[in-house]
């Protein structure tokens, strides 16, 4: 049995961005976020993965936003770094770097555009795996980068001391997975609306959106299913599912970027090619959010 990074709720946490074009990273306001985050219950940061832009960001900017985050966090909290590329030789500098300044943990995501085979997946991780000693959660979302990990090239690799766990996004290859590698691979959500589905295929928690807004609703609802109220975590799951559609209603991390704008927090605006919401989006992402503070899920 591989040992767990984290059980519960991880945030995705955006990269709050300030300046006309947003050129700079607003490091008071990610400070903000990293102490929202804790004081609220997350079990762990994820810095510069999709939901903080790292795709926009020179490496000398990605490697200082995971130096503070690491600095902000001191030990309170695993962070988990973002460092995937479909450059193998890239994701192995980012990877080496990442884990000299402290993080505790890896995301590597799957290579796009140039993508690869199955076979070729395999040789990619392997090789960040055996550049670094820091454990590795794969990410496996095939919406995004077209190029899917199978259950076969996922048992392949959980023999690899360092690959912990999968973030995943493809949740219908989940049993056939867990049947090839059984307590090998740590299996986390990367869908929010979908977190009780890989709670009882064995999972330890999911890689939230949502949690940059409700860390402490995401963290208790997995934990309650962890502790055997599967009834109390089930009807968490149903009562966010509002939320969690208006949090996607465009492409992330627009919408929740918007949305920590509108409660008070800081996160200022996406970078291009990402733009502002549509009006009446934003209207509907306010009532959304309006509507899950009335039952508590946004203290």
């Amino acid at each position: 049995m591989k040992q767990k990074i984290f059980t519960g709720a991880a945030v995705a946490i955006v990269t709050p961005f300030k300046g006309e074009n947003f050129d700079e990273v607003d490091y008071d306001a990610l400070g903000d976020l990293i102490e929202f985050q804790i004081d609220n219950g997350t079990d762990a940061i994820v810095i510069c993965g999709t939901t903080g832009e790292a795709s926009t960001m020179p490496d000398s900017e990605h490697l200082s936003v995971i130096e503070y985050a690491v600095r902000k966090t001191a030990g309170r909290i695993p962070v988990i770094a973002g460092t995937g590329s479909n450059d193998t030789k890239h994701a192995i500098s980012l990877s080496r770097q990442a884990e000299s300044l402290g993080a505790d943990a890896l995301l590597s995501v799957t290579p796009y555009y140039n993508k690869t085979t199955q076979d070729g997946l395999y040789e990619h991780f392997k090789a960040i795996a055996q550049s670094v000693s820091l454990p590795i959660i794969l990410y496996n979302v095939p919406s995004r980068t077209n190029l899917n990990i199978e259950p076969a090239t996922f048992e392949r690799l959980c023999k690899i001391p360092n690959i912990n766990a999968v973030k995943e996004c493809n949740l219908l290859q989940i049993p056939e997975t867990v049947k090839r590698c059984g307590d090998e691979l740590n299996f986390y959500s990367g869908e929010d609306g979908y977190v009780h589905f890989l709670m009882s295929a064995g999972g330890l928690g999911v890689i939230s959106v949502v949690s940059n807004i409700a860390p402490r609703y995401m963290s208790d609802m997995v934990k309650a299913y962890l502790n055997g109220e599967i009834e109390k975590s089930w009807k968490m799951q149903v009562a966010c599912q509002d939320l969690v559609k208006a949090l996607f209603c465009e492409v992330n991390p627009i919408p929740v970027k918007e949305a920590l704008n509108l409660i008070g927090l800081r996160a200022g605006g996406c970078r291009l090619p990402l733009v502002g919401m549509k009006p009446e989006n934003r209207e509907k992402l306010a009532a959304a959010i309006e509507n899950f503070r009335n039952i508590g899920g946004i203290k």
